[in-house]
């Protein structure tokens, strides 16, 4: 029996579906997608991405287009997307500033009076529960703290997507799972 396959860190990525898929194999294309694209989307549902579906799409057209440049490994692979994401998170965020401010909602103004489907459809779901909380947190320990657990990135993946050293990482998860416990214990914050 030889060695286990190299691995990324929590996916089932091994380092040989991703020499498959740099090689075009549309199934290991497609085991990648699989793996990767949940936390590639629930860190940009996290992160407040106004088409979180629509944008992990984008990120992997990007990362299918580059892909024969990547770090051959599962885990330079992984690292690589979650860098692609964020940047594309960013350019979001520009774009998102650049327009016109929209009116706000004045629900005296609206005759309905049924909610929504999609409030309904939302109601109780983990993860909007998990990103109203991450909103009383700062910018960065909340980008931190999505790429640690939904990303499941370890500290120096982390830091190479954030650009940061990796002690910055662990000193903005340490003090956004700090500021998160408080809120917690003060019943502010149900997780």
């Amino acid at each position: 029996m030889g060695p286990a396959p190299a691995r990324a860190r929590g996916t089932g990525l091994t380092d040989a579906v991703v020499a498959a898929a740099q090689a075009g194999d549309t199934d290991a294309l497609g085991t990648v997608w699989t793996l990767l694209s949940p936390g590639v989307q629930g860190y940009l549902r996290s992160q407040g991405a106004d088409d979180p579906e629509g944008l992990t799409s984008e990120v992997f057209v990007q990362v299918i287009g580059k892909l024969a440049g990547v770090d051959g490994s599962a885990s330079g692979l992984r690292t690589f997307v979650f860098s692609v994401a964020h940047a594309r998170l960013v350019d979001e965020r520009r774009r998102r500033a650049r327009r016109q401010p929209e009116a706000p909602y004045d629900p005296d103004l609206d005759p309905r009076r049924a909610r929504s489907a999609e409030a309904l459809a939302l109601e109780g779901d983990g993860q909007q529960r998990v990103a109203d909380a991450l909103r009383y947190l700062n910018e960065e320990q909340a980008m931190v703290i999505t790429l640690r657990v939904l990303g499941d990135l370890s500290v120096d993946q982390a830091a190479r997507v954030l650009g940061k050293s990796p002690g910055a990482v662990k000193q903005l998860q340490r003090r956004g799972l700090l500021a998160l416990r408080a809120r917690v214990e003060n019943g502010e914050v149900a997780l």
